[in-house]
């Protein structure tokens, strides 16, 4: 999902997202522990994701972002 996107959504959304990668996240760790892990790429989507939205929400908790300067 883009960050444009990510914006888009309600803190109580980005959050839900934030858990459901995290639980994927151990779930493809434990599958790559087992040599189960078809696409080992999507460890690394599945990261970058949580990063892209706990960035998202960071910006939310300080007030920037392009939400807060559209009016200048």
């Amino acid at each position: 999902m883009k960050k444009n996107q990510l914006r888009d959504l309600s803190i109580a959304e980005l959050e839900a997202m934030l858990q459901d990668n995290i639980t994927a996240l151990e779930n493809l760790r434990f599958q790559k522990a087992l040599q189960q892990l078809e696409n080992p790429l999507k460890i690394r989507q599945v990261r970058r994701e949580i990063a892209q939205i706990k960035t998202v929400l960071q910006e939310a908790e300080l007030g920037i972002g392009p939400k807060n300067n559209r009016g200048n």
